[in-house]
């Protein structure tokens, strides 16, 4: 059963309940055990603070989904994910610590249910392989709005997105 707008924003947004199991909706929120709805925490990594309002802004257009978090660096974005565990991880390539690869690398073996989506300026197959050994569920372009917003959707939902270019990716 679904809450009413209202009573989902006094309920959920402003007093979340921990430890509950949530089930996947269409609308990427979901189900809590009662019947409530939960948020979907996202955690954005990006060195540059632009990027990050840029992927914080459209991501939080989608209903249910909200920002838990941002990160500067690869060791930023390790803290965060072992201090509050997000629902979902979009993760810069190129960082000034560590890369986007070797830090979804970490996340994946301490966390592996955790969805992570890849995003760069320049995606290539050789990056796409090796984010997908790494435990990557996605990879795609962070200029493409509309690739973002369907990726995070699909990983979401237990599905991978490695999208087709004309490069033959």
């Amino acid at each position: 059963m679904l809450v009413d707008q209202r009573d989902f924003y006094f309920r959920v947004l402003l007093f979340p309940e921990k430890g509950h199991s949530y089930y996947p909706l269409e609308t990427g929120a979901c189900y809590l055990p009662a019947g409530r709805l939960r948020l979907i925490r996202i955690l954005v990594v990006d060195d540059n603070p632009a990027v990050r309002r840029y992927l914080r802004a459209i991501l939080e257009q989608q209903e249910g989904w909200r920002v838990c978090g941002e990160a500067r660096t690869g060791d930023e974005a390790l803290h965060q994910v072992l201090e509050s565990p997000p629902d979902l991880v979009v993760l810069d390539y190129q960082m000034p610590d560590l890369n986007g690869v070797d830090v979804a690398k970490q996340i994946s073996a301490r966390f592996p249910k955790i969805p992570i989506l890849m995003v760069t300026l320049h995606l290539s197959r050789q990056l796409a392989d090796a984010a997908r050994e790494a435990g990557v569920r996605g990879a795609c372009a962070k200029q493409d709005i509309g690739a973002v917003v369907e990726a995070v959707d699909l990983l979401l939902h237990d599905r991978t997105y490695f999208p087709l270019t004309p490069s033959g990716l």
